[in-house]
């Protein structure tokens, strides 16, 4: 397993003030049942990774290409609650055994070394707290969970166990990152105490009501397994054009509101635009400016609230306090506004740009200020022209080879450095990302007491922080 004393660690995120955070975690830690005190698995470095994953169409067609690529090249189950796309995955992985239900498959398979979850939001933190309980090595899409409560719970956990951990925030294993982060700390802007993140997302359906409609299941789809944790309600398929098509009949338009992409902009599934692209864009600032802990986040603005999606677009404010730096140093209080569904940050004078890129990352420094673009790439001066005499800042962070999450995963699970963005940094992290949703539900100011994951002026968030699970999917 992972050398937890690794310089690795310490220099791809995990910093001080992380690990004294996390080690208060383990105070609160979730009671595991009796057959989940599994140890961690082990894997030589010239053994062959039995690697699994839940969910195996899209975002998880891409993952397990990418972990298979990456060493783990024993595919040996396949999950998905859509026939057809399961049986398209075991065509690709002859060898690997199917389920539609990932209880059964981490039940029933005792020779899985890592998996790839990568379903809807609400399906994340129970699939991979089911997975890393039996000690196998788990990379989680972003965002790591649905809820505050169950990011705590896996950086617990996850800490407990021993296991190796990665969310999938690719960004965070590149090279640009790690090159904005040695600017900052070499005071190339100085002190920074406004950043500004965007968006281009959503690009589905948000700000809507519930969608109305009782359709048949299709026979290839288990439905109930996709509502999984959430509260049961009745599926619905996409609608028929009004028009017949040439050959006479009518045809189905588009994607249902749910399966296999719309549900992203449904709170009871999904996180929004900000659980969509918060875990890429904010990445750079919270790594390189250590914010973790914000004392309050707040609507600025939106489109109309609601209670069953997230809002169409929205721009928020974070508050964060003086905390320490990489090297100790106090850092003063910042400012962290997020803009999404195409709104982006006031123009810089500085600019030279026509338009600001879909996505991307402005700091404001009190000696200048800094682009970078979606995953934390090209860290560049404003004006851009004044980059081509920005020399290289010394090189303070270890790098991932070929910027690769993937390699970066299973080389941990082959007993190397430990993952750059294991649940110790994720987790934390991903609650940062969430509070902003916080504020979208419940419509108001938000001031925030992290080490008890409670809201002193808004007690009516508690019921988001920590949701419900329906029977037969509380972990």
């Amino acid at each position: 397993m992972s050398n937890n004393t690794s310089p690795i660690i310490i220099s791809t995120g995990v910093s001080r003030r992380r690990f004294i955070y996390t080690g208060a975690l383990g105070l609160s830690a979730v009671a595991l049942r009796a057959h989940a005190a599994s140890k961690p698995r082990l894997v030589s470095p010239n053994s062959k990774v039995n690697c699994a994953a839940i969910a195996a169409g899209g975002k998880g067609a891409t993952d397990i290409a990418g972990l298979y690529d990456g060493g783990a090249n024993n595919v040996v189950a396949l999950c998905d609650v859509d026939k057809n796309t399961l049986d398209a995955a075991l065509q690709k992985y002859p060898g690997a055994k199917g389920y539609q239900d990932y209880r059964e498959m981490l039940e029933k398979e005792k020779d899985i070394d890592a998996v790839n979850v990568s379903t809807p939001d609400h399906h994340h933190y129970p699939a991979t707290m089911l997975a890393m309980q039996r000690g196998i090595a788990t990379y989680t899409q972003k965002p790591l969970t649905h809820t505050i409560w169950e990011a705590r719970q896996l950086a617990i956990t996850a800490k407990k166990l021993g296991v190796v951990t990665q969310m999938g925030n690719q960004g965070h294993s590149g090279d640009g990152n790690r090159t904005l982060c040695e600017h900052i700390w070499s005071g190339t802007i100085g002190d920074v105490k406004e950043v500004h993140c965007w968006t281009n997302r959503p690009i589905w359906p948000q700000g809507i009501s519930r969608p109305q409609g009782n359709d048949p299941v299709p026979d290839y789809l288990d439905w109930d397994v996709w509502l999984g944790p959430a509260p049961m309600r009745p599926f619905v398929g996409p609608k028929e054009d009004a028009a017949p098509g040439k050959d006479g009949k009518k045809k189905k338009a588009g994607r249902g509101p749910y399966h296999p992409f719309n549900w992203r902009g449904i709170w009871d599934f999904g996180a929004g635009a900000l659980g969509d692209m918060g875990c890429h864009v904010m990445d750079g600032a919270c790594w390189a400016l250590h914010l973790s802990n914000p004392v309050s986040v707040e609507v600025v603005e939106s489109s109309p609230l609601n209670r069953e999606s997230a809002p169409e677009w929205a721009i928020l404010r974070y508050e964060f306090p003086e905390r320490a730096g990489h090297d100790g140093k106090k850092l003063p209080p910042c400012t962290l506004y997020w803009h999404d569904g195409k709104k982006t940050p006031p123009r810089p004078a500085e600019m030279e740009a026509a338009k600001f890129a879909e996505s991307g990352t402005l700091y404001i420094g009190s000696k200048g200020k800094m682009f970078t673009d979606t995953y934390g790439e090209r860290p560049r001066l404003l004006p851009e022209s004044k980059s081509k005499e920005l020399p290289k800042p010394k090189q303070m962070i270890d790098r991932v080879p070929d910027n690769n999450p993937y390699k970066d995963f299973i080389r941990g699970v082959k007993g190397g450095p430990t993952p750059c963005s294991n649940f110790a940094v994720a987790g934390p992290f991903t609650e940062v990302v969430l509070l902003g949703n916080l504020a979208l539900l419940v419509g108001k100011k938000v001031m925030w007491d992290a080490k008890n994951m409670k809201s002193p002026n808004c007690p009516e968030a508690a019921r988001f922080v920590k949701k419900e699970y329906r029977t037969g999917w509380k972990v």
